[in-house]
């Protein structure tokens, strides 16, 4: 089998408890100290800040990779951009 589709986040964040729109706010700092084509992993609820909180970053220039739902939570890995418009 081929790990190509492996992504292999460089930090982690979890945010979990942590409401609208603070966990937007968080994940954005914590992602502007990232280097340039940085992978986060952010832990989100479902609800609002699923609903929301990926959109909000792809409006702000993040790209989101993958979203995994694990029941109880969701994992969401977002990439900073190379270059923030």
């Amino acid at each position: 089998m081929s790990g190509s589709s492996v992504l292999t986040p460089d930090a982690q964040l979890d945010l979990r408890g942590t409401p609208c729109p603070i966990n937007f706010v968080r994940t954005k700092l914590f992602l502007e100290k990232m280097p340039p084509g940085g992978l986060l992993e952010v832990w989100l609820d479902p609800g609002e800040p699923i609903e929301q909180v990926p959109d909000s970053l792809t409006m702000a220039g993040y790209c989101v990779e993958k979203i995994i739902d694990f029941s109880t939570y969701f994992a969401l890995v977002v990439r900073r951009p190379v270059v923030v418009e």
